[in-house]
Formats: structure tokens, C-alpha cells, sequence
């Protein structure tokens, strides 16, 4: 199995909706790291799983789209807590619609917040 990992930091505040959120229910800013890994079997006609630029340019306009925001107020947390989980999972959504790798089967999205927590999610390419 072959894999290719880029990542990028960057900040983005939120606030938690779920029932008592304690100091994470008011507006506060993290320190992101996202890593996107892809995985496959196989390399592609030129010998790459991905090309690397490709996903570094991908990336980093998904990361500039959400850096230094307000996750609450983006349509695609709308009524939805915005967690880690589910940020992690709406990277991994918007990198892959800016992206279309021919040899990679997998991608996994891991998002560090604060140095403290990682979450991830993992899927089909």
C-alpha cells in the first residue's frame, strides 16, 4: 500500500451547540492542523499515487476557505454542532471535489486541534 500526506495549520474559531458546552459554548479560536492522506495499492501510469502539487494547490484553497472564520456561520455546519469530527469530515469533502486522483482508493483526513486532540475520518477516493 502506497500513501501521500500533505498537510497545512491554520485557525478557525466556533463554539459548541450542544447541551452544556461549558467554556465551549462561547466563541473561541483553535489552532488546526489538517493532514489528508491518501492510500492505494497500486501507482498510476507516471509512477504516482497522487500528484503531490496537485493535492498541496487543493488544500490549501480548502484550508483558505475556513481559515481565520466562524464555523457556525458556514452553510455547511447550518443546525449541525460544528465538532472536530465533523470538520474533519467536511475537509475531506471539499478537498476530494477539488480532486480526482486516479490511484488512490482512500483518503484520510486527520485534524489536530490545539496540539491537544486528533480526530480523523476515512473513506473511498
Amino acid at each position: 500500500m502506497y500513501s501521500v500526506t500533505v498537510s497545512r495549520t491554520f485557525v478557525a474559531q466556533h463554539y459548541l451547540t450542544v447541551p452544556d458546552p461549558g467554556p465551549e459554548g462561547t466563541l473561541h479560536s483553535h489552532t488546526y492542523t489538517v493532514e489528508a492522506t491518501f492510500r492505494g495499492p497500486e501507482l498510476g501510469e507516471y509512477g504516482y499515487l497522487v500528484d503531490i502539487d496537485a493535492v498541496i494547490e487543493a488544500l490549501e484553497a480548502v484550508v483558505d476557505g475556513v481559515r481565520d472564520r466562524t464555523l457556525n456561520d458556514m452553510p455547511a455546519f447550518e443546525g449541525k454542532n460544528p465538532s472536530a469530527e465533523r470538520f474533519g469530515r467536511i475537509l475531506g469533502d471539499r478537498l476530494l471535489e477539488r480532486l480526482d486522483p486516479p490511484a488512490a482508493t482512500e483518503l484520510e483526513i486527520r485534524l489536530e486541534e490545539d496540539d491537544i486532540a486528533a480526530v480523523g475520518h476515512v473513506r473511498e477516493c
